[in-house]
């Protein structure tokens, strides 16, 4: 009877416990290939920025992680759907709290978003001159919310990237070679091919001047007061600040030592005598 008795229980809890059994064995097996697939899709997706020099290693290392975590919600999810928990109640769940916390973090996210905007376009890299945002800098750093400057007198600039995404950017070392704008002005009594003379030998003789292409050197306006010149230089991008403020002294000494005058802003002014009509209008 006894014999009986323990039959009767194995026969009544060996089913359960080949499901159980079953059931953990399948959930093992799939959070292992899950875990396979998560890692292989991060490696994949970095692997792209490291086939393709000219994308931002950052940005794909990001997208990567994404990727993972993404595939490794959804092997949770299965894994919790082998043993019976009703996973569209957790899928709800994870989607309202994903909601409340974009909601949350929305000056994050715009910073995110323009991240990824400036690391896939890539108006600028580490190691660019640039003005945006209102600030000049050297670009030390880009991350996903953030670009770093250095500024000239060494200060640390870090700017949010939805400020600069959708806004002006200049990249003063986008191209290897930079034209100079400066503008000089003679009296009018001065000769003109003289004072151009004068210039041009002073570019000539600058050693961070290209010979080509060759300094444009015009007359640009006849102002008020003097007759100006536009004077455009080109250099190496790294030596355009050295000309930029280097040549208006050179400049300025050659034509002292020349004898043409650099006016200053001058009016006349004309008096006329009303006295003699006051005199008439007394009598």
């Amino acid at each position: 009877m006894s014999e009986l008795l323990a039959n009767l229980d194995v026969n009544q809890y060996f089913p359960v416990a080949l499901d159980w059994a079953t059931n953990i064995l399948l959930a093992i097996v799939i959070l292992l290939i899950g875990l396979w697939i998560a890692s292989s899709a991060n490696k994949l997706v970095i692997g792209i920025s490291k086939k393709h020099a000219q994308l931002d290693d950052t940005l794909f290392r990001f997208l990567g992680s994404v990727a993972r975590y993404i595939i490794l919600a959804f092997v949770i999810i299965a894994v919790l759907n082998r043993f019976g928990v009703q996973t569209a109640s957790i899928v709800a769940l994870l989607g309202a709290a994903g909601l409340a916390v974009g909601l949350a973090l929305q000056g994050a996210m715009s910073n995110l978003a323009a991240g990824v905007m400036l690391l896939i376009f890539r108006p600028y890299k580490v190691g660019d001159f640039i003005d945006a945002a209102g600030r000049f800098g050297n670009v030390t750093e880009i991350d996903m919310f953030t670009t770093i400057l250095q500024t000239f007198d060494n200060q640390q600039i870090i700017i949010p990237n939805s400020q600069i995404w959708g806004q002006q950017i200049i990249n003063h070392s986008h191209y290897p070679v930079r034209g100079v704008d400066m503008r000089f002005g003679i009296a009018y009594a001065e000769n003109i091919d003289k004072a151009r003379a004068v210039i041009d030998d002073v570019l000539a003789n600058h050693p961070h001047i290209l010979k080509t292409p060759m300094p444009f050197v015009e007359v640009e306006k006849l102002n008020d007061s003097s007759v100006d010149f536009i004077v455009r230089p080109f250099c190496n991008g790294e030596n355009y600040f050295n000309v930029l403020y280097s040549v208006p002294e050179l400049i300025k000494k050659a034509l002292d030592e020349n004898g043409i005058e650099i006016p200053f802003p001058h009016r006349k002014v004309f008096v006329v005598n009303e006295t003699p009509k006051a005199d008439e209008a007394a009598k």
